[in-house]
């Protein structure tokens, strides 16, 4: 799932070389459109507006961690307590 700013041929066809599905509504100035599952793209806010909460948090924006593992843990501890708020 991507926003129309992702609207290109050639990353619809690198995304169909490993076959996953693009759901990518086009752009206005495109010539033919191309369909996209509109009820799956809508839900493409609720991933967005959980990123924006997780860069909230200064250790996960600044990526305070070296370690993948400890960077990992640190998302799910910032996950876990925006989902319980």
């Amino acid at each position: 799932m991507a926003d129309k700013g992702y609207d290109a041929d050639w990353l619809r066809d690198a995304l169909a070389e490993r076959q996953i599905e693009a759901c990518i509504p086009s752009k206005s100035n495109r010539k033919i459109q191309i369909p996209h599952d509109r009820v799956r793209y809508r839900k493409r806010h609720k991933i967005e507006n959980m990123f924006g909460k997780l860069k909230d948090w200064r250790r996960i924006h600044t990526r305070y961690d070296r370690c993948a593992h400890a960077f990992m843990s640190a998302i799910a501890i910032a996950a876990t307590v925006i989902f319980w708020i």
